[in-house]
């Protein structure tokens, strides 16, 4: 009889210390490159509530996507894979409307937590099927409301939206990262007594540049010298002074961040609410932006289709009160595919099988496993791959064209902006990396380099 009261008082002690499982926000923008937050160094705009979020949390400073593109990024979030393994490995399209899809019975991060209990919620741009496929994003979360397609995601002022599966038209008037941003904080509101799962990737600051005329009239003012610049995008946007636009967009983004964790300390939730911020990839250099008059990738080479470090290596920070150490850095490499292994951690799940490493004990301060190496492959542009193992940074090239490229080598302990090849000086560093690209490599029918060819 004390054996069965010792494992009653054992299973019921969470519930009577009153533990429960954490909340996740996961906030990613759209193409923000590691130099546009002002406590990443922005010089140009403030972004005081994610500055914020910094000395109230942690910046993780070496924390990467999942891709140089949106497809593949959101592919590798979704499934803990990196991608050599993801199903989706650049931006195919479907037509009229949505990219190529997950296949059916995938393990998706939300499909994960909600069989943990979880209510899961997405607000903005999927990227990763099309209405009514099997990847449809409403048949991921419980709740879905934002662009199902990003191609349709190119203008702010889009002629309809999708709320699950039901097709919201607009007037093409309205800036439709507002209405997705307000449905963000409604799905908060409503599920702060249950554990919940709110992915919100924002367009912001994906081309078109496009913002309320209140957000940029300050800019057009600050930055005159572009008032004669047009900045032209798909759907024939044209946009007058597209820099005073960027920096009106990632004001606003910052201000509705602010108020996600205004309404989190109101709900008085916010010790139990795990908040992610980060970037899909580097920055872009469409539509009329310059991120180089912005440096917006920081010390960083490279941007948006780029393997160097500025484009993939991404601005992040971490905010848990309570849980996290306040106005920290944190230096563990880590990457998208580890958020699924870290939310499974944090909650108790048991994680299907992933190419990533629970980053939970570096939130709390304690000792953290390290990968051995992390890996990219991109499809477009000649085809790329890019791997780093501890200070050492691998890119290959023109992959899909021939198999004798030759392997780049950084040391980005001493060269961050990978200025130096030093290949020749590291021949047995050079032979390992290599090795580990083509293990990490597995060959898919859409996407095969010269190798997959023999």
């Amino acid at each position: 009889m004390k054996g069965f009261h010792l494992a009653l008082i054992l299973l019921l002690a969470p519930i009577l210390h009153g533990a429960k499982k954490p909340n996740f926000i996961y906030i990613m923008l759209d193409d923000a490159g590691y130099g546009d937050f002002s406590c990443f160094g922005q010089e140009k705009f403030k972004t005081p509530n994610i500055d914020r979020m910094a000395k109230e949390g942690m910046r993780m400073t070496q924390f990467y996507s999942g891709s140089t593109v949106c497809a593949p990024a959101r592919c590798s979030l979704m499934t803990g894979l990196h991608t050599g393994h993801c199903q989706v490995r650049g931006n195919r399209e479907i037509q009229p409307e949505g990219q190529a899809p997950l296949k059916d019975g995938t393990p998706t991060l939300p499909l994960i937590l909600s069989k943990g209990g979880y209510k899961t919620g997405m607000f903005g741009k999927w990227g990763l099927g099309s209405p009514g496929s099997a990847s449809d994003p409403a048949n991921h979360f419980d709740t879905f409301y934002g662009y199902n397609c990003q191609r349709q995601a190119h203008t702010y002022y889009p002629g309809h939206l999708w709320s699950n599966k039901e097709k919201v038209p607009l007037d093409g008037h309205t800036y439709a990262h507002t209405l997705i941003a307000d449905q963000a904080l409604k799905f908060i509101r409503k599920n702060s007594k249950k554990p919940f799962f709110a992915y919100i990737p924002i367009t912001i600051p994906h081309a078109a540049m496009q913002a309320p005329e209140s957000y940029v009239a300050p800019f057009r003012k600050k930055f005159p010298e572009f008032k004669d610049l047009i900045g032209k995008y798909s759907h024939g946007t044209k946009v007058k002074n597209p820099i005073a636009a960027f920096a009106g967009m990632m004001t606003l983004a910052d201000e509705d961040i602010g108020k996600i964790l205004d309404l989190l300390e109101d709900l008085k939730i916010d010790e139990n609410t795990f908040v992610l911020l980060t970037s899909d990839n580097g920055p872009h250099y469409e539509g009329g932006h310059k991120p180089q008059f912005f440096n917006s990738n920081g010390p960083l080479k490279g941007h948006k289709r780029d393997l160097f470090e500025g484009g993939i290596r991404v601005p992040t920070i971490a905010w848990w009160p309570g849980t996290v150490k306040a106005g920290t850095d944190n230096e563990h490499i880590s990457a998208f595919w580890d958020m699924l292994p870290t939310y499974c951690d944090l909650a108790g799940i048991d994680a299907p099988k992933n190419d990533g490493i629970s980053f939970a004990p570096s939130l709390r301060g304690s000792e953290q496993p390290e990968h051995p190496y992390l890996y990219w492959e991109f499809h477009s542009h000649g085809g790329k791959q890019a791997i780093r193992k501890g200070k050492w940074k691998a890119i290959r090239n023109n992959v899909k064209k021939t198999t004798k490229t030759p392997i780049e080598l950084f040391n980005l302990e001493e060269d961050i902006g990978e200025t130096k090849n030093i290949a020749d000086q590291h021949p047995k560093i050079i032979k390992e990396l290599e090795q580990l690209m083509d293990e990490a490599h597995e060959p898919h029918p859409n996407y095969l380099f010269a190798s997959d060819k023999k």
